[in-house]
């Protein structure tokens, strides 16, 4: 039976692929290294921000990841008060709270950059649970952060449903024993599918609460 449901942050709370991208390409730059726009599709796929720094830079230390890391993170706190939900997420989480189902949010995202965007979008109190990328040692697709989220919403991963957007988040939740609606933007359906995603759908407004209990028998 569904209880629960676990949110990612970007590309499915919030339209921040574009930005995040834009943010990506001027730090690399100003370090001396550019990236094509297929090169960037790696800082989409749902891994830590350490993670994304070391695939494009190779062995950094830790205050080397800290700093880099906190020079995004001002290049993209720009983008914050243009950015957008996705559609039909707040008419998703009403529906679900409206049902008495508990909600988590689970992001690769920083502590700092998950709160400051729930907070400008006045959803944090929407969350039972809340955890970042700063709260696990190892990132998506190890199943950590929705094993700790489930435990925090004190209910068993196989009555979860993940809401995820990147091939390593779909693969995470399938990891946890979860099962996973796929956020699929821009023709991304396929790849998700390949990843293990249960439902595939392009936004919220095609979401069907009734329809993804069935999942769960």
């Amino acid at each position: 039976m569904l209880q629960a449901v676990i949110f990612d942050l970007d590309g499915v709370i919030v339209d921040s692929h574009a930005a995040h991208q834009q943010a990506w390409k001027t730090f690399l730059h100003s370090v001396g290294k550019d990236a094509s726009e297929q090169q960037l599709q790696f800082v989409l796929e749902g891994h830590k921000r350490e993670a994304i720094l070391r695939h494009f830079l190779g062995d950094l230390s830790e205050d080397q990841v800290r700093h880099y890391g906190a020079r995004k993170e001002e290049l993209f706190k720009d983008s914050v008060p243009e950015l957008k939900t996705i559609l039909g997420v707040g008419e998703f989480l009403a529906q679900c709270e409206d049902s008495g189902l508990r909600l988590a949010l689970a992001s690769s995202a920083s502590r700092r950059r998950a709160e400051y965007i729930l907070e400008h979008l006045d959803m944090r109190r929407r969350f039972h649970v809340v955890l970042t990328g700063d709260d696990v040692d190892n990132g998506k697709p190890d199943p950590a952060i929705f094993h700790l989220a489930a435990h925090g919403l004190k209910v068993e991963p196989a009555s979860v449903l993940v809401c995820e957007d990147a091939v390593c988040g779909v693969e995470a939740a399938k990891n946890a024993g979860m099962k996973c609606l796929a956020i699929a933007a821009n023709g991304r359906g396929p790849l998700l599918k390949k990843a293990g995603a249960d439902y595939i759908v392009p936004d919220f407004t095609a979401v069907d609460l009734d329809g993804l209990r069935k999942l769960f028998g």
